[in-house]
């Protein structure tokens, strides 16, 4: 398969940033985006709506569905579920994309924040994919080569990924185990589940809220979108529980020039993301 063209794709956190540009992607080849984030209103530190999105999704040739969702609430998860169904006929790709982040020290991280992060990336990642699982088995059952893709780093039991940033760690790391036992677990169905993380800093709205960070040092969320297009068109029955890096997965399908990808073209020296040794 080369292209997700007709294929229903239920995005988390796709208003902007790298679910955005995931959508965006799959919206080239005529692909269907159900948008399942929580900004409706216009934020003035944080760029993009659902409707924004769905905008840009349809001027690229893909339908949207805009849905207001908070995915840490069963109740409006499973109504962007039904919502997406009754819309589009069913549900073939899931992107668990949305993710909350505080890199710091566990006497700064107050509970509220850490049942933030465990709320959005374990708990949100967990419900959005039981909730889509009947619509994923009904998509293999009928040979659309479905598809779970988490947006979580590879497993690492190493201390220095731990130390700096316990709370955050665990539940990027919660997102990762969901792919590990979530690929096993889907495998006689036909469902392929797979992590993806960047080796470098993308440069999202969402990170030029971390003080000094050099976006200059970064890659655009267009790697991700590349390398998830790869992983979403390969057969879900073979590609599966892989932890992938977007510059690796690019090169194994001959993409080695990657300066396009670059905030500053010809940079050489990028900031590296967490969790990749």
């Amino acid at each position: 398969m080369t292209d997700l063209k007709g294929k229903t794709l239920f995005i988390t956190g796709a208003s902007r940033g790298i679910g955005l540009a995931i959508a965006l992607r799959a919206a080239r080849d005529g692909a269907r985006i159900v948008i399942a984030a929580k900004t409706s209103e216009p934020n003035p530190k944080l760029p993009g709506t659902i409707h924004s999105a769905a905008a840009e999704i349809e001027a690229a040739g893909g339908q949207a569905l805009a849905l207001q969702t908070d995915i840490r609430d069963e109740a409006s998860v499973l109504a962007a579920v039904e919502q997406a169904v009754a819309r589009f006929g069913g549900i073939d790709i899931l992107v668990n994309n949305a993710s909350a982040i505080s890199l710091t020290p566990t006497p700064a991280t107050p509970m509220k924040r850490f049942d933030l992060m465990f709320g959005v990336n374990v708990r949100g990642t967990y419900l959005c994919t039981q909730a889509c699982l009947a619509e994923l088995i009904r998509s293999a059952q009928a040979g659309r080569n479905p598809h779970v893709l988490n947006m979580s780093p590879p497993l690492s039991m190493r201390e220095h990924w731990f130390s700096p940033h316990v709370a955050y760690t665990m539940a990027k790391y919660g997102m990762s185990e969901c792919t590990l036992g979530h690929a096993g677990e889907f495998r006689p169905h036909g469902i392929g589940v797979n992590s993806l993380w960047p080796r470098t800093a993308i440069a999202t709205a969402a990170l030029q809220m971390i003080p000094g960070v050099d976006l200059s040092k970064c890659r655009t969320p267009q790697i991700l979108a590349d390398a998830a297009h790869l992983i979403l068109t390969s057969d879900a029955r073979t590609t599966t529980g892989n932890f992938f890096i977007d510059d690796e997965l690019l090169a194994q399908h001959g993409v080695t020039d990657l300066d396009r990808y670059s905030v500053t073209p010809g940079t050489k020296e990028f900031i590296p993301d967490f969790f990749v040794d």
